[in-house]
């Protein structure tokens, strides 16, 4: 909540009950309206994928959907397992997709820079369901990364994989 400059207000009345208050503070910019998605198609490949996510029903998930769109996927639940199967598939990635945070003290950026560091033109999608002061866009584009705010769409996805890969 602080992170979004909120707070809680909680009363509790004995026998009465309790009431929770969330304030929010007001938007400073006006909201677009979101895009007519219905004549689009999610955008497809060949490539193949590191997928690095702790969560592991949003790993199986997106994993499942990254292989629907064509794509090969390597998958790993944290960054020690992910050095283990870039080290093995290493030739073969084309594409490093990372959440931001993760347990074993490594981070998308941590992994995303150490394997550049190995394959210069490897690209890299650093996703995270934080803010973005903690691990957004601007974090990730100084870098030279894509990022892709959770929860994703099929759409949203499948579009920023493709033009993170397309990219020259």
């Amino acid at each position: 909540m602080a992170q979004h400059k909120g707070w809680v207000e909680v009363a509790s009345v004995p026998g009465q009950g309790t009431t929770f208050k969330i304030l929010l503070p007001a938007a400073t910019k006006e909201i677009a309206e979101p895009a007519e998605a219905e004549n689009k198609v999610p955008l497809r490949g060949r490539e193949t994928i590191l997928l690095v996510e702790d969560e592991t029903s949003l790993r199986v998930s997106l994993a499942r959907n990254l292989r629907r769109l064509g794509y090969r996927v390597l998958e790993a639940d944290h960054g020690p397992a992910a050095i283990a199967v870039w080290q093995e598939h290493s030739g073969q990635v084309d594409l490093l997709f990372s959440d931001m945070i993760m347990p074993e003290g490594l981070t998308g950026l941590d992994l995303a820079e150490r394997f550049q560091a190995e394959k210069p033109g490897l690209k890299v999608v650093i996703s995270s369901g934080y803010h973005d002061e903690f691990a957004g866009p601007a974090k990730s584009a100084a870098r030279g990364f894509m990022f892709l705010q959770k929860p994703h769409h099929l759409l949203e996805l499948s579009q920023t994989i493709r033009n993170c890969l397309d990219q020259e």
